[in-house]
């Protein structure tokens, strides 16, 4: 393989030095000594297990400058705000706080972690990422998202909490025609490891239109899992087939759950059109059916492999996203029936603290979570040549990829983050995350004084769409129904 020829050209190029020292002349040890060296850092490349990357290219990882990190780069929203300390801080809990989602009609209920693993599939990634991620889930106690590729040995294997991810493919429930398996679906919902079912509406990365996983990562294995076509390029449907209303959408949920035993059921999506919300929660206050969760997934969110034209372009950020579904909830008298988790560009403490802030209860982090893996953003998902062995099926890639060192690095970065938010709060005088308002994140609004997020926005009170909107809303629950999402 081409990567490991500049290990073999130094070693035999050392071996010939080294002879040509002894038979001809003691000047050749001036080129066989640092090709020696060479070729002796380029074997502890090739036998080390704890970074990807040289693993996957002896000699010629040493000379990429950018290393592997787990901290995502701020973005100039997050450059604009701030957190708001406190004059009489309290102490840090030594435990960290967790989130129980399940509504009333949830009889499974599951504690959710503050940061858990974001939708990430079997196919997308390597089976030792996933398994990798799966063993760091059940390390830390936190939660990971299959993503829309099914449920694989390796999301099992590890003994992680699950957050069951159905898509427009149906992968792991997918009948015959590409339809909706009911009774596949109920043996794997039942199976403990799952925790929570999630149905995919849409996803920040590419909201509109259904997964890709292109055909050069459609191994075997994964079209088995997936029950494709190996080789061929799989394109997700851009719609569900079970559902074309927001009545019927609220249906399939109350289905879902029933199939699942009781045990919690939501939805994800990327805002787009806050009418249409707006639809779901009149037809879930019409059929007096909640689902347990909503993850709002922002526009800038994705791992980075997803289409670069609708990265940004699509659908709002998280964080009109994520105040949008909060209002409109609370509005419709059901937040306290719904948890929300909020997914896009989470990376560190401060990420988790400022979402919840905004309305979230918990978060989900993906690139944050690839990056504790060993992925060196080289932007080569689609191709199946990850250097780092994390967004491949190429065997001899994946390798590298050492699974319990990796799964510590992936509970190591989750319960730090966390505990980094827990702190964080503790500064602010608030002991637990739903102590946290709008008005503890500020806004730098140009040159005038900060002002918090309470001000920036309009916050509805419990039931205020319902007895009354205000002019900013009235316009889009009055065009709300819950028959049609136009």
């Amino acid at each position: 393989m081409r990567r490991f020829l500049p290990l073999l050209l130094v070693a035999l190029t050392a071996a010939g030095a080294t002879v040509a020292s002894i038979a001809l002349s003691a000047r050749w040890w001036l080129a066989a000594g640092p090709l020696l060296a060479l070729t002796c850092l380029g074997a502890h490349d090739l036998l080390q297990r704890r970074r990807s990357l040289p693993r996957n290219y002896p000699l010629l990882a040493h000379l990429r400058h950018r290393t592997e990190r787990t901290r995502d780069t701020e973005t100039a929203e997050e450059a604009d705000e701030f957190l708001v300390p406190s004059l009489r801080p309290v102490h840090a809990a030594e435990e960290p706080p967790v989130v129980r989602v399940g509504g009333p009609d949830c009889r499974l209920p599951y504690d959710m972690a503050l940061l858990n693993v974001s939708a990430m599939s079997f196919g997308s990634l390597s089976a030792q990422a996933v398994l990798a991620l799966n063993r760091g889930a059940a390390l830390g106690r936190f939660a990971q998202d299959t993503g829309e590729g099914g449920l694989s040995e390796y999301h099992l294997r590890g003994g992680g909490d699950l957050v069951w991810e159905i898509g427009s493919g149906y992968f792991g429930c997918r009948d015959a025609d590409g339809g909706f398996d009911a009774r596949e679906f109920a043996d794997k919902a039942a199976l403990p490891e799952v925790r929570c079912v999630s149905l995919k509406l849409s996803q920040g990365s590419a909201p509109g239109s259904g997964g890709v996983l292109p055909g050069v990562k459609v191994s075997a294995e994964v079209a088995r899992e997936r029950r494709v076509a190996e080789g061929v390029t799989v394109l997700s449907p851009s719609c569900h087939r079970e559902f074309s209303t927001p009545r019927d959408l609220v249906l399939f949920l109350a289905r879902l759950r029933e199939l699942a035993g009781g045990k919690p059921t939501g939805f994800k999506l990327c805002v787009g059109s806050r009418r249409e919300f707006l639809a779901l929660c009149r037809a879930m206050a019409a059929e007096g059916v909640t689902p347990d969760f909503v993850v709002v997934d922002g526009s800038e969110g994705g791992t980075g492999s997803g289409p670069t034209e609708f990265a940004g372009r699509l659908g709002m950020p998280l964080t009109p996203g994520l105040i949008t579904v909060h209002n409109a909830l609370v509005g419709v008298g059901l937040r306290d029936r719904m948890r929300i988790g909020a997914s896009g560009r989470v990376a560190t403490g401060a990420d988790i603290v400022r979402r919840l802030a905004q309305g979230a209860d918990y978060t989900n982090a993906a690139r944050a979570m690839m990056l504790a893996l060993g992925c060196v953003r080289a932007r080569r998902c689609h191709t199946g040549a990850c250097p780092a062995g994390v967004a491949t099926q190429d065997p001899s890639r994946a390798r590298a990829l050492n699974v319990a060192d990796k799964a510590r690095r992936v509970r190591d970065y989750q319960r730090e983050t966390v505990r980094d938010a827990v702190r964080i709060m503790a500064a602010m005088g608030v002991r637990e995350p739903d102590e946290l308002t709008p008005a503890h994140l500020v806004r730098r609004a140009g040159p005038g004084l900060p002002v918090s997020y309470a001000e920036l926005y309009d916050w509805l009170a419990p039931g205020e769409l319902l007895a009354g909107p205000p002019q900013s809303w009235a316009a889009d629950w009055k065009a709300a129904t819950p028959d049609s999402f136009g």
